[in-house]
């Protein structure tokens, strides 16, 4: 398969973004991408690649993944290992499912007149791969891998382009499939990399709940999946800090962590910017989207309790990068958390760390194809 030529300078693209409902950062990324392409005077639109699979298979998916998650991490982390973690021998493949998209992708790229498509999901990557190899998509494919943990179902060399975001994740994706591969950084929308307007209504909040007690979040995403966190939120109360529960649209875990003495429960959050600009830190369990906004936005992160499978990876690679801190126990929690007091220089080299991953525009490149 050659690889296509680039686009003229200026010239006004269709990008297709295939994400994928699950949770919400994948969503959260494509958004960003498209917002970003439109502003440059191009045409996106976003579509979910779960949508696309026949015979229900996507909302089963996605239904599986949520319980698995939130009730059976144990069974999650056996499916990482056998799908995703890379490994000498044999291994199960993406493809067989990806490629029951494949007729009505190629139908979506045809009634869009899309240009170039963009996955920000590894089922889409593997989809995108298996049919530009096969000559069966005629644009190009890009795929942005939005992991700081580079596991195996994102990989197919079918694929045009690669986007990654720290230079250790291009290098494993060139070593793996030797094609184009750039490292862009992270994609988050500028209110996390600028002043937010929201926060002093958040520290005002704070101050209200817990007058001096610097305050702490704990992240469980959009689907509330977090171990322990009521335990979790015992031990910070107890250490003088304010314990700030994000439950996504988890209702029961709410209710839960709301009986725990000193604690904030907080639902969903649609101020995200001013929150994470008024905290002290962030607990975070799978190295995904909340964890990359709180470093735009300048707020120290602490993997604590990562999810098995993509989160323990994703957690692990993101504190050998310098950008935030593994706590593998309670004591370690509470040490990490007293060397980032504000105005020290643990502190502030942090911060200055995490804000140098993000280099450059991942549609920039996409358009350019």
């Amino acid at each position: 398969m050659p690889f296509p030529e680039p686009a003229e300078p200026g010239a006004r693209r269709r990008p297709l973004i295939l994400s994928a409902g699950m949770g919400a950062g994948h969503d959260t990324v494509a958004t960003e991408l498209a917002r970003r392409a439109a502003a440059c005077g191009h045409e996106p639109q976003v579509a979910d690649v779960l949508r696309l699979l026949p015979y229900g298979l996507g909302g089963g998916l996605r239904r599986s993944y949520q319980a698995s998650v939130r009730h059976f991490p144990w069974l999650y982390a056996g499916v990482y290992g056998a799908f995703l973690r890379g490994a000498t021998g044999p291994r199960p493949s993406g493809v067989p499912l990806a490629r029951l998209a494949g007729d009505r992708l190629t139908e979506l790229v045809r009634r869009l007149d899309a240009d170039v498509v963009v996955s920000v999901f590894h089922l889409a990557a593997q989809l995108t791969g298996h049919l530009r190899a096969r000559g069966r998509l005629g644009v190009p494919s890009a795929v942005f891998l939005v992991d700081f943990a580079v596991h195996r179902q994102w990989l197919h060399p079918g694929n045009d382009q690669y986007l990654c975001l720290t230079d250790g994740a291009a290098a494993e994706v060139r070593r793996a499939l030797g094609g184009p591969v750039v490292t862009t950084g992270p994609a988050v929308a500028p209110q996390f990399r600028a002043s937010a307007p929201g926060a002093a209504r958040w520290r005002e909040r704070f101050a209200g709940q817990a007058p001096g007690r610097p305050p702490v979040l704990l992240s469980a995403g959009a689907w509330g999946a977090a171990s322990r966190a009521g335990a979790t939120a015992r031990l910070l109360a107890g250490a003088g800090y304010l314990p700030v529960v994000l439950c996504g649209r988890n209702a029961a875990l709410r209710e839960r962590v709301a009986r725990v003495p000193g604690v904030l429960a907080l639902d969903w959050v649609d101020d995200m910017p001013g929150l994470l600009s008024a905290a002290y830190a962030l607990l975070d369990n799978a190295a995904g989207q909340t964890a990359v906004q709180a470093l735009a936005a300048g707020l120290p992160v602490i993997g604590y309790r990562p999810l098995p499978g993509h989160g323990v990876d994703g957690v692990r690679r993101m504190a050998d990068l310098g950008v935030s801190e593994h706590a593998p126990d309670g004591p370690a929690l509470l040490t990490a958390l007293a060397g980032l007091t504000e105005g020290s220089a643990e502190r502030a080299a942090r911060v200055a760390r995490g804000q140098a991953l993000f280099r450059g525009d991942p549609m920039e490149y996409v358009t350019g194809l």
